[in-house]
């Protein structure tokens, strides 16, 4: 018994698309009649508390019969997402809180950048009489 079934079939044509910890890999391969599908495959990188890793993977076989429905849902829900959200991402592990430092003749000099979960905490109760 070979190794038929588990043998994957060879890309014809592939694209990578990195994302942060995530990569798509979109890749054009063929049945065995020779006809052409697409596989999506979505690999996730993992770290373990001991330092090492591993990936997660997630597949979708797109066959040519389901070409067009699947491009008119994928564009209209992506036509939604950015016409009620816009382009900018906005969880809160995006979210950057940029403060300006300055020397003292005035000058910028730093430019510092928290998360604004950490920001949020870093408020201090200070009066006038302080200064």
């Amino acid at each position: 018994m070979g190794d038929y079934g588990t043998m994957e079939k060879e890309e014809i044509f592939s694209k990578v698309l990195r994302a942060g910890r995530r990569t798509y890999f979109f890749d054009v391969r063929a049945t065995k009649a020779d006809d052409y599908y697409i596989t999506i495959t979505e690999s996730k990188k993992f770290t373990n508390d001991d330092g090492s890793f591993h990936y997660k993977k997630h597949k979708i076989y797109l066959y040519k019969e389901d070409f067009e429905g699947f491009t008119e849902i994928l564009n209209e829900m992506t036509d939604y997402v950015i016409k009620e959200k816009g382009l900018e991402v906005i969880s809160e592990r995006h979210q950057k809180n940029y403060q300006k430092s300055y020397d003292s003749n005035g000058s910028e000099a730093t430019l510092e950048v928290t998360s604004s979960k950490e920001a949020s905490n870093d408020f201090t109760s200070i009066s006038f009489d302080d200064i």
